[in-house]
């Protein structure tokens, strides 16, 4: 919400014009004989009668879901927990996404349908990390600006975020969900990348994710939204715990990815704590994120969608953990209870 900076509105600086980008008048011609709008309602309530699969507000034995609609417009946000995931009774996937752009609410409910299916899918295959860096490289086209380029580079950060204590103790469970949540994030942007239906150029969204399986919580990020843990310290008060760090444009990792990729990283005159990424040659289109699904025309210049992952060992001081959104006015966040301790 709010991510993007709209350069019909105002100058990112003033008296400084605003020129189309070439991508943009391409893209135009590209698309303009195709709705983008249009959807398989078939395939989508299929998929909404599956047993355990929640995306509207309400509530199970385990988690509690809600959104409520702001005075913006469309909502853009989509929501899902999906219990007896990958047909296990000890497991839940749940994940919020935070669609912007145009299209940004298609994206959402998109990604919000199609990566869990893509995630229990590659968490039955036995594949590795350096796998899925190697069909990456592969299919890399040999521009430097390429976001496989970045992705190479991301996945170590990604790898330096999970806590090696858990990990080491229940090796084989993380490093399976760990490895699946790569491959199906890839697989994932890829298929927006293909979509004839949705126009993912200049729209896409965030995706804060997670997996728990018993007492083994696994949460994979793209964006600014968060998951917070709520615990108990030793006076038995609750505490919050971020799992997650909003992964914006503004941290020096992801600045400098982004710079490396000839993208710029600066914040408008007006909104001096608010850095966002433009093109190299155009002051557009201010994207408040450095990491997200879809945000094609951003993708050659630092923009990723490789998830940030996290590992943890939920203990019986753990009560529940929340999913939300940056929303104010138009919040959507789920609560999924720590039954399993």
């Amino acid at each position: 919400m709010g991510s993007c900076f709209s350069a019909e509105s105002r100058s990112p600086l003033s008296g400084l014009p605003l020129s189309p980008h070439p991508a943009f008048d391409y893209r135009k011609k590209r698309n303009s004989r195709k709705k983008p709008g249009s959807v398989d309602f078939r395939k989508e309530e299929q998929l909404h009668r599956i047993p355990g699969r929640l995306f509207l507000n309400g509530s199970s034995g385990v988690a509690s879901l809600y959104t409520q609609q702001g005075k913006k417009g469309t909502n853009q946000d989509a929501m899902i927990v999906w219990e007896n995931f990958g047909s296990r009774t000890d497991t839940v996937f749940c994940g919020v996404f935070d669609g912007h752009g145009p299209y940004g609410h298609m994206v959402a409910k998109k990604v919000r349908d199609h990566l869990p299916l893509k995630l229990s899918a590659h968490s039955e295959v036995n594949i590795s990390s350096e796998d899925v860096l190697r069909e990456i490289s592969l299919n890399t086209a040999g521009s430097v600006n390429s976001e496989e380029t970045a992705l190479i580079s991301a996945d170590k950060d990604s790898r330096a975020s999970v806590d090696l204590d858990v990990t080491e103790k229940n090796p084989d469970i993380f490093k399976t969900l760990k490895e699946s949540f790569l491959k199906a994030f890839k697989v994932m942007d890829r298929e927006l990348r293909l979509h004839t239906n949705i126009d993912c150029f200049c729209s896409g969204t965030t995706a804060v994710t997670l997996v728990k399986q018993g007492p083994y919580l696994v949460v994979g990020n793209v964006g600014d939204s968060r998951a917070v843990l709520a615990t108990r310290d030793k006076d038995n008060s609750l505490k919050a715990v971020q799992l997650t760090v909003d992964l914006k444009p503004n941290l020096p990792a992801e600045a400098e990815r982004i710079r490396n990729c000839k993208g710029r990283v600066f914040a408008l005159h007006d909104e001096p704590t608010v850095a966002r990424v433009w093109l190299p040659n155009n002051d557009a289109p201010g994207l408040a994120m450095a990491r997200a699904f879809g945000d094609f025309f951003l993708k050659d210049f630092g923009l990723i969608s490789v998830p940030e992952i996290s590992c943890r060992c939920l203990s019986e001081d753990d009560e529940f953990i929340v999913l939300a959104t940056d929303g104010v006015k138009e919040p959507t966040w789920i609560l999924i209870q720590n039954t399993d301790i």
